[in-house]
C-alpha cells in the first residue's frame, strides 16, 4: 500500500489551528452556505419591514441632543468649579464627558428607544448634591427637558428625563481626578481608583458594552443578530430585567457567546445556533465571554465557591469588564423555566425555517399570555396623578419579582407564577392607574390530592409591606392585589376589547403533558397520544366558545375580581373614593365561585397550564449589568469541576457534549497568584426573608378565594 506523501512527495497538509474566541475554542468554523445567506437577507428584509431600524433623521436628532447635553454638563461643571473657589485656569480646564452604553453603545437601538448615558466628572464633583440637587435644578428650569425623574435611591443610581423628545437616561460617576481628559478611556482599569460601589456600577455599563464589542469575531453579524433576537423577546414576553427576565445586556452577552462560538456563521446561522445551543445549556452553568480575572482594587467578584450569595443563581450571564459580575441575579425558578419553554419554541421554528416550511415571520409570533393560563394576579397600581403614578409604578415594579419569589419560597416551589413584563391601563378609571398581571399554575408534574390548597395571603401581606416602604409614598399611592380567573379578566387588556376565542389552536411548542381544560381533553407524557376525555359533553360547549364575544368597556366589577387579596395602602386617597375596598368586596356577593381564601389545586379537570398563544409586549430591560432596585432572594446551586491535572478549579462550559461531539468546553477562572481554590461548593440553604406578618393579618380584609386550575 502506497502512502499518499510517497505519490505527491509531499507531506499531508496540516490543518490550520483553530482560531479561539472568547474562554473555549469554537464548536464549528463553517461559513454560510448559498440557503444560508439568502435566509439570512429574508431576515434582514423582515427586520427593516418591521420598522426595527431608525431613520437617518432620527439619528441625527440623537447626536444633536447628546451633543447639546454635553454642553450643559460642561458649563454645570465650570459652575461648580468656580464655586468650589478654585482658580480662572481650573475653571477654563474643567470638564465632563458623556459616554453612552447599552443598545445604543451597541448600535441596536431603534426608533423611539432611550439613550442610556453616563457622565463622568471629577472628584470634586460629587453624586448626591451635585448632580441630584444642582443638575436637577438646572434641566429642570430648561423647556426642552420633561418628565424629568430622579432616582437616587436605584442599585445604579439614574436621573431620567426627555430632552427634546429624546428619552435618556443619565448616570453619573466621579473619578479620583480634577480635570477628565477629553480622550479617558474608560476601559483602562484606573478610572475604578478610589471610588465606591455606586460609581463602579454607573461605570460598568460602558465598560461591558466595550468590552462585548471587542470580543465578538463580527460586529455587523452580532448586530443583526441581537436585533432580532431583542425583537422576539419583547414578542414572546420575556424582555425584562426587573420583573426576573433578561435585559438588553443579558441578551448582548448571550447573543455574543454563541457568536465566539460560531465565528464565521451568518445572522440567519446564528439565530437558529442560538436557540439550539440554549435549549441545551445546563444552567447554572455561567456564560462567560472570557476568563473571569481579580484585581488588588479588592471589589467582590462572581464567584460561587467565595460567595454563597453567588451559588443561589439559577441563570449566571457573567460581564466580561473587571469587576465581573453575573448581570442575571434577579431570574427566578419561575422565569428561567418560561425562557427555558421560549427557546423550546424557537429552536422549534428554526428547524422549520431550515427546512423552508415557515418563514421568519413564524418566529415572532406574540406570545398569548391571557389565553395561557386559568388563573392570574391583577395588581393595581394607583396614584393621585400622572407624575406620582411615574414614579410609584416604578416602585411597584421593580418589587414584582420579590411577590413571584415569596410565593415560590413559601409553596415550596409547587405554585408557579410568571410575571408578565407590560403594564395596562384602564382609561375609564377616575385615577390614574397602571395594572400588571401573574399567570398561576401548579408545577407540572406534581402529584396533588383533590382540594389540596396554596395559601399564599402571607406572601402577599409581606409583598405589600415591602412595597409601602417606599419612602416617596404620597396620599393617593395605592396598591390592590387580586386574584382574577380567565372568564374575568378585564376588556383593557384584550385589543379593541373583543375577548379570544376559548379553543384554543396548538402551536408547535406545546408540549405533551399540557392539559387543557378549555378543549376537553389531557394529554399523557407516558403515551404522547392517549387522551383522558371529560366525562361532560363538551360539543355544545366548543361551539358557544368557538364565537368571540364582544367586551364592554368595563366597570369595577368586570376590571377587579371579587376575591381580593390585598386592600389599599392608605386608607383615604384624594379623587380616588371610587376604588373603595367596601365596594370592591361587595362584588363577591352575587360571585357563586367565591369561597374561603385561598389556591386550591381543584379537581383534575381544572389543572394545568393553558395553550400558549399571543400579546405584545414591549417593555424594555435594563441595559446596565448592574442597575436593579433590589437584590436577589432566590436559591439554586452552581457546580465547579476539576478539570486539570493540576487541580485547578474550573467552571464548566454549559454546553452538553452531544451539541458537538468534539467541542471543548470549560472556563478557567483566574487568580492573582495563579492558584484557584478548590474549596467544595455546598448546595444552597433556603433563605426565609424574616418579617413579622401578625400585625398585617389583624388588619386583613377577607381574601377571596382562587379555586381551582392550579
Amino acid at each position: 500500500m502506497v502512502s499518499s506523501e510517497g505519490l505527491s512527495g509531499l507531506p499531508p497538509p496540516v490543518a490550520a489551528p483553530m482560531t479561539q474566541f472568547g474562554v473555549t475554542k469554537p464548536i464549528s468554523m463553517a461559513g454560510p452556505t448559498e440557503a444560508d445567506i439568502r435566509r439570512t437577507r429574508d431576515l434582514e428584509k423582515f427586520l427593516v419591514e418591521a420598522g426595527l431600524y431608525e431613520s437617518k433623521e432620527e439619528a441625527a436628532k440623537r447626536k444633536e441632543v447628546l451633543d447639546r447635553l454635553q454642553e450643559i454638563l460642561t458649563d454645570w461643571v465650570k459652575r461648580l468649579t468656580r464655586l468650589r473657589g478654585y482658580t480662572d485656569q481650573m475653571v477654563e480646564d474643567a470638564n465632563a464627558v458623556i459616554f453612552t452604553f447599552g443598545s445604543y453603545r451597541l448600535g441596536v437601538h431603534g426608533p423611539g428607544s432611550d439613550i442610556d448615558t453616563l457622565c463622568v466628572g471629577p472628584s470634586y464633583v460629587n453624586r448626591e448634591e451635585d448632580f441630584f440637587f444642582v443638575l436637577y435644578n438646572i434641566l429642570a428650569e430648561r423647556e426642552e427637558v420633561t418628565e424629568l425623574q430622579p432616582v437616587p435611591d436605584a442599585h445604579v443610581p439614574v436621573m431620567k428625563f426627555k430632552f427634546d423628545g429624546i428619552s435618556i437616561d443619565l448616570l453619573y460617576a466621579s473619578i479620583s481626578r480634577l480635570l477628565v481628559p477629553l480622550d479617558l478611556d474608560i476601559s483602562d482599569i484606573s478610572v475604578l481608583y478610589n471610588v465606591d460601589e455606586p460609581t463602579v456600577r454607573s461605570l460598568n455599563g460602558c465598560r461591558v458594552a466595550d468590552q462585548i464589542l471587542k470580543l465578538v469575531p463580527n460586529v455587523e453579524h452580532f448586530r443583526t443578530t441581537l436585533r432580532c433576537l431583542k425583537f422576539w423577546a419583547k414578542r414572546r414576553g420575556v424582555y425584562s430585567n426587573v420583573t426576573g427576565f433578561l435585559g438588553g445586556v443579558n441578551w448582548a452577552l448571550l447573543v455574543a457567546r454563541v457568536c465566539q462560538l460560531y465565528p464565521n456563521a451568518a445572522p440567519s446561522m446564528l439565530v437558529s445556533r442560538f436557540f439550539r445551543v440554549y435549549t441545551q445549556w445546563r444552567w447554572p452553568n455561567p456564560v462567560m465571554l472570557c476568563a473571569i480575572e481579580e484585581d488588588d482594587l479588592g471589589f467582590s467578584v462572581w464567584d460561587p465557591r467565595k460567595n454563597p450569595r453567588d451559588r443561589t443563581h439559577h441563570m449566571p450571564i457573567i460581564t466580561p469588564a473587571y469587576p465581573c459580575m453575573n448581570s442575571s441575579y434577579n431570574v427566578s425558578t419561575s422565569t428561567l423555566r418560561v425562557m427555558m419553554e421560549q427557546f423550546q419554541y424557537g429552536n422549534n421554528i428554526c428547524e422549520k425555517i431550515e427546512l423552508n416550511r415557515v418563514k421568519w415571520s413564524a418566529l415572532f409570533e406574540p406570545y398569548l399570555f391571557f389565553e395561557s393560563y386559568k388563573n392570574y394576579l391583577q395588581v393595581d397600581v394607583l396614584a393621585a396623578d400622572a407624575d406620582d403614578l411615574r414614579a410609584w409604578k416604578g416602585w411597584v415594579e421593580s418589587r414584582l419579582r420579590q411577590l413571584t419569589l415569596m410565593i415560590e419560597r413559601d409553596t415550596y416551589g409547587k405554585l408557579q407564577c410568571h410575571p408578565y413584563p407590560h403594564e395596562y391601563v384602564d382609561s375609564s378609571k377616575p385615577c390614574a392607574h397602571y395594572a400588571f398581571f401573574m399567570g398561576l399554575q401548579r408545577k407540572q408534574g406534581e402529584i396533588v390530592q383533590e382540594g389540596q390548597q396554596f395559601d399564599i395571603r402571607g406572601s402577599v401581606d409581606e409583598f405589600r409591606h415591602s412595597v409601602s416602604m417606599y419612602m416617596f409614598w404620597k396620599p393617593g399611592m395605592e396598591i390592590y392585589v387580586s386574584h382574577v380567573r380567565r372568564k374575568q379578566l378585564p376588556a383593557y387588556v384584550f385589543p379593541d376589547g373583543y375577548k379570544r376565542p376559548r379553543n384554543l389552536r396548538f402551536t408547535p411548542h406545546h408540549q405533551c403533558d399540557t392539559l387543557s381544560h378549555d378543549i376537553g381533553v389531557a394529554c399523557q407524557t407516558e403515551s404522547g397520544e392517549k387522551c383522558l376525555k371529560r366525562k361532560k359533553d363538551l360539543d355544545g360547549e366548543n361551539s358557544e366558545q368557538s364565537r368571540p364575544a364582544k367586551r364592554k368597556s368595563p366597570d369595577r366589577s368586570q376590571s377587579v375580581s371579587p376575591e381580593i387579596i390585598s386592600c389599599k395602602l392608605s386608607s383615604t386617597s384624594p379623587g380616588c373614593s371610587t376604588w373603595d375596598l367596601d365596594n370592591m368586596n361587595g362584588l363577591a356577593e352575587g360571585n357563586a365561585s367565591s369561597t374561603p381564601s385561598v389556591i386550591s389545586s381543584g379537581s383534575h379537570e381544572d389543572v394545568g397550564n393553558e395553550s400558549a398563544g399571543s400579546s405584545e409586549v414591549s417593555n424594555g430591560g435594563d441595559d446596565n449589568p448592574m442597575s436593579s432596585q433590589s437584590d436577589s432572594c432566590d436559591d439554586s446551586k452552581s457546580s465547579v469541576d476539576d478539570e486539570d491535572a493540576d487541580r485547578n478549579r474550573v467552571f464548566q462550559d454549559g454546553l452538553p457534549e452531544e451539541l458537538e461531539p468534539n467541542a471543548v468546553v470549560g472556563v478557567v477562572l483566574k487568580s492573582m497568584n495563579g492558584v484557584v481554590d478548590s474549596e467544595t461548593v455546598q448546595n444552597p440553604v433556603m433563605r426565609h426573608v424574616e418579617f413579622d406578618i401578625n400585625s398585617v393579618r389583624d388588619k386583613r380584609v377577607h381574601l377571596g378565594t382562587l379555586v381551582g386550575g392550579l
